[in-house]
């Protein structure tokens, strides 16, 4: 296939960027997005020019770095792939493709593709943690968990933190992401003693970080590439009220 590519170009996060257009020739069906794009690299390399930065890592749709918003979709036009896992076969020959990086405040742009997505890391260790015992090994059926329950938090565990979900939204709104986070520890009897405080301090780094609000479109549901439900937010809503209700800080 032979294609033409509109990718945001930005040198820095203190310059201002801009789309440019570039050809590929010959691009395989059975290549993966991100091969297609290394196609394109090794042919500014060999025009002597700055190669397209852009984040990747497993390239098996396991650690959520290949976040790329491809066509106004985020990861793509596949429902439930991430970029690393989008194939060529789901477009045409003579397509034109823009592709550009997580366009959200609290994602700032390092280099062309490639986003800071620490601000997820941040929520993460302002409450993602539970009290354990560092003794002796725990029998592993010591504390009981009913199936569902279990089932309904590996649900959630499994969000691989891409900012899919920010990018889709209108409002650059993270809480799927952190409802996920949140719930998968508010769900299990091993992150009860902390989930008051958990779900607060979550929340105030959340709004810290500059995330915008929720307006429960769904939108960041229907692009999340491995399926996380919009009933986690329904459970952080809850943790949260919850929490603030018996809560000593009135801020």
């Amino acid at each position: 296939m032979n294609l033409t590519l509109n990718v945001w170009r930005q040198p820095n996060r203190n310059t201002e960027g801009q789309m440019v257009k570039y050809n590929v020739k010959d691009i395989s069906p059975e290549m993966s997005f991100l091969e297609m794009l290394d196609v394109l690299n090794e042919d500014l390399l060999h025009a002597g020019q700055d190669p397209v930065a852009f984040d990747h890592d497993c390239r098996e749709g396991i650690c959520g770095s290949c976040d790329l918003f491809i066509n106004g979709r985020s990861h793509g036009p596949e429902k439930g792939t991430t970029t690393c896992q989008l194939h060529m076969r789901k477009f045409s020959d003579g397509d034109t493709i823009t592709i550009e990086p997580w366009r959200a405040t609290a994602f700032p742009v390092n280099k062309d593709l490639s986003v800071d997505r620490s601000a997820f890391d941040r929520i993460i260790q302002a409450g993602g943690y539970v009290s354990v015992n560092t003794g002796g090994v725990p029998d592993g059926n010591e504390i009981p968990v009913p199936k569902d329950i279990a089932d309904r938090a590996f649900e959630a565990a499994t969000c691989i933190a891409c900012g899919a979900c920010v990018a889709a939204c209108k409002n650059a709104s993270a809480m799927l992401f952190v409802s996920a986070k949140v719930s998968q520890l508010a769900l299990l009897p091993q992150g009860k003693p902390e989930r008051k405080t958990r779900v607060e301090n979550m929340v105030a780094q959340m709004d810290k970080e500059g995330f915008g609000a929720c307006s429960n479109i769904g939108s960041c549901a229907a692009e999340c590439p491995v399926g996380i439900s919009l009933e986690n937010i329904a459970i952080l809503n809850r943790e949260y009220i919850a929490a603030k209700a018996t809560s000593n800080n009135l801020a």
